[in-house]
């Protein structure tokens, strides 16, 4: 990267993952996540971009609230239309024009009334600047209150990613939400309240979740701790094991246990939670890297290309050279 590219994305609040060893010590709202993910290769040999939170001003560190238009102006190079990772959350309410979003390889339509939230690790391509505006929050994964379960929606990973609310009272209500924590930010110096702008994004997480709850087969409320263990395990562990039988050992609990958490929390069996897991990433590896696919595969914790082969068309429908010539971007 040059002196050039450099200062140009660091002055438009989206860091270049290599700057974060250096600036960590000075700036504390770089908050890194999900730093294995990050260093998956993509297609040149180097890691899938990583971005760590730093905007160029704000009087709360670790929350931003812009719109997509100011954003895309800071990034004019074609960075955010292109495939990357951010170490942050990000919660988008589109307010006109319409366009697309794509995010772990669903490509989410959107207009007025959609509402989007990428989580840190998660693969993610803007659409072409200039189509559609919106309020885009940005806030890393420390600065939520710890109160009203805001902890787990912050810590999960998985999970719908877009809801169409029309105009209707969903709308309404987070558009005033944030609208509030807007009015919030632009007060005059020294008049900002950290409090309040956490409470106000307590608010408006428990109100997306209220959406998640309301579209899922199951409740994820209802597998309780075993469930929330689980998930956390599956992702340090994902690429070593499948077997649910490793799981429930690690969480001192029996299969049929787990088996009951995942299917209250999710309406689906453990083995296809954490097959679900595996064929995302093998997605991911094999769109965004020239990995070739027995390494892939060992990545991944198979011992044979066949079995991945016969794994992955199983989960997606698709053989994975098929997948790879659909979803890899022209050099």
């Amino acid at each position: 990267m040059d002196t050039k590219e450099l200062w140009t994305r660091k002055s438009c609040g989206i860091q270049p993952r290599a700057l974060v060893d250096d600036l960590n010590h000075m700036n504390e709202i770089i908050i890194m996540a999900n730093t294995d993910d990050a260093d998956l290769p993509r297609r040149d040999g180097r890691p899938i971009p990583g971005f760590g939170f730093g905007p160029p001003t704000t009087p709360v560190p670790g929350l931003e609230i812009t719109d997509l238009e100011t954003l895309h102006g800071r990034v004019s190079d074609g960075s955010l239309e292109h495939v990357h990772r951010v170490d942050f959350h990000t919660v988008t309410l589109i307010t006109e024009g319409s366009g697309e979003h794509t995010v772990d390889f669903v490509t989410h339509a959107c207009r007025p009334g959609t509402l989007l939230w990428v989580h840190p690790g998660q693969v993610q391509r803007f659409g072409r600047p200039g189509t559609m505006n919106g309020t885009h929050l940005l806030f890393t994964p420390a600065f939520p209150p710890h109160i009203g379960g805001t902890d787990r929606l912050v810590d999960e990973w998985y999970g719908p990613v877009c809801w169409q609310l029309g105009a209707g009272a969903d709308y309404t209500a987070l558009s005033t939400l944030l609208a509030q924590m807007r009015a919030e930010v632009t007060r005059p110096d020294g008049a900002v309240s950290p409090q309040i702008l956490q409470l106000l994004l307590a608010a408006v997480l428990l109100h997306i979740d209220r959406l998640r709850r309301r579209g899922e087969r199951g409740d994820p409320y209802a597998g309780g701790e075993i469930y929330t263990r689980f998930r956390g395990e599956l992702e340090r562990s994902y690429a070593t094991t499948r077997r649910a039988e490793d799981y429930a050992r690690r969480l001192g609990c029996s299969v049929r246990t787990l088996t009951r958490a995942c299917q209250a929390a999710t309406g689906q069996p453990v083995k296809l939670v954490i097959d679900t897991r595996v064929a995302l990433e093998a997605q991911r590896l094999l769109a965004h890297s020239d990995e070739p696919v027995a390494t892939i595969a060992r990545r991944l914790g198979f011992s044979e290309p066949t079995n991945f082969g016969k794994f992955f068309t199983r989960h997606t429908g698709t053989n994975p050279g098929d997948f790879r010539r659909t979803h890899q971007l022209p050099r």
